[in-house]
């Protein structure tokens, strides 16, 4: 530890071997050492004793629609990555839509990263966007550092992010599997929802019948064809029918390369209790019924769901209307993913090394991060949060970091105060308190 220059100790330190008291040792932003709790500290390094406070890796959040430039109305990477720090999360990777210009090209995405580069709080990682007229705009975008490409199997719900019908989905796949590629894909088929009933108005129910199980599984069963056939690495997008769950862990048995995803307002909601009008709650897919709640996490304790993400997609307020067809689909949930998701895990008997699991580590494993985050150990990004897993707060949508104060969560008591936040050994937020801007811009590993 000599050349320590701050040293972190917890009674409660999370690392890959397991919860232990410990002391890690930081020097130039990385950590060095993991030592035994009592372990000494040299002169030149400064202590921050958290106590019984857990010491977490700072998550890393794959899934999040920061829409600057173009609609910064509904969202921004300056309060973004505010409300990420603020949860916990440390690294996050934005999705190429709902911002103008979309991330479909090199250009697109130097325009992008021009916007976030002195406004991100964490740093920021992008995903390239799969259209269909831009097959030649994917190796060039792989290149310039992407993480993997965003497509849609249905209507996005915006114009200049139109979906892949079936061959052009397959011509996409076959040239990002060419340079071995990730393709993350929204899986609902649209024929099958243009087939759904189709009530408009305020009742949750009707929209629920709108956006049918069966869509979900009938476009997982196609990606899961596509790649077998060309050997293509796939992930499956905010996962909500457990009617799937079957088929995809079949599918990794016989060796796809396949990954699965849910979010929290999956794992956290359900149907049964969202209200009529409260179109706070409407996301596609949408959220279901406990029975199938129930189907998700035994999912994720064996290991078919692969981690949890926010898919963070506001919207202005008034957006937000209280017919369900036709309000804006997107829940908020930066600040907030990792006291619902602990809240619901420790009820059900998962400990905080299952959250750190799915949140950090194998989100990290899935962008190709795992060497630098999402783990407390030496070599890693010295990137943290610091936990009270035990204190609880009730949600005041006044008091969230993103920019417009809807969210599905306001009134509900939860566990977990995230205490402070840390990037690269530095405290970015603590007691709600924030540093000015100190993220820097990822690129895929080359």
């Amino acid at each position: 530890m000599s050349d320590a220059e701050l040293v972190l100790r917890s009674t409660r330190v999370i690392t890959p071997e397991g919860t232990r008291a410990a002391s890690v040792a930081v020097a130039a932003g990385t950590i060095t050492a993991v030592l035994p709790y009592d372990a000494p500290v040299p002169e030149s390094a400064r202590l921050e004793d958290l106590g019984d406070h857990v010491l977490l890796p700072g998550l890393v959040d794959t899934h999040v629609h920061v829409n600057d430039p173009g609609r910064t109305e509904w969202e921004g990477f300056w309060t973004a990555t505010r409300a990420a720090a603020a949860g916990g999360i440390t690294t996050l990777v934005d999705m190429p839509l709902n911002s103008l210009p979309p991330t479909t090209t090199v250009a697109h995405l130097r325009t992008k990263q021009q916007v976030a580069a002195d406004k991100a709080h964490i740093d920021v990682g992008f995903w390239g966007g799969a259209l269909p007229d831009n097959i030649k705009d994917l190796r060039p975008l792989h290149e310039a550092g992407v993480f993997g490409f965003k497509a849609f199997l249905s209507p996005s719900g915006v114009d200049e992010f139109p979906h892949l019908e079936r061959d052009p989905l397959a011509r996409t796949m076959a040239e990002i599997a060419a340079f071995d590629g990730l393709l993350i894909v929204h899986a609902e088929d649209p024929h099958l929802l243009a087939s759904a009933p189709q009530q408009p108005g305020p009742r949750y129910a009707d929209f629920l019948a709108s956006r049918p199980r069966d869509a979900e599984d009938t476009a997982i069963a196609q990606l899961i064809r596509e790649a077998k056939a060309l050997d293509a690495r796939v992930h499956v997008l905010h996962l909500s029918s457990s009617d799937a769950l079957p088929m995809i862990a079949e599918a990794r048995a016989e060796g796809v390369r396949l990954t699965v995803e849910t979010c929290p307002h999956y794992l956290t909601l359900t149907a049964e209790e969202v209200p009529d009008g409260a179109s706070e709650f409407k996301c596609c897919p949408p959220i279901r019924e406990a029975a199938n709640q129930d189907l998700l996490w035994q999912a994720l304790a064996d290991g078919t769901i692969d981690c949890v993400v926010t898919d963070h997609s506001p919207s202005t307020a008034d957006l937000k209307t209280d017919d369900f067809a036709t309000a804006w689909g997107g829940i908020s949930g930066l600040q907030l993913s990792l006291a619902a998701v602990w809240t619901e895990a420790r009820g059900r008997g998962h400990g905080l090394e299952d959250v750190v699991r799915w949140m950090s580590a194998r989100t990290s494993e899935l962008v190709g991060l795992d060497d630098r985050k999402g783990a407390i150990a030496a070599g890693r990004d010295a990137d943290f949060a610091v936990l009270a897993p035990d204190e609880t707060f009730t949600v005041d949508p006044a008091a969230l970091q993103h920019r417009n104060h809807v969210t599905a969560y306001a009134g509900k008591t939860l566990y977990g105060v995230v205490k402070s936040t840390w990037l690269r050994g530095q405290c970015i937020v603590a007691d709600g308190e924030f540093t000015e801007p100190k993220g820097r811009l990822l690129t895929r590993q080359q």
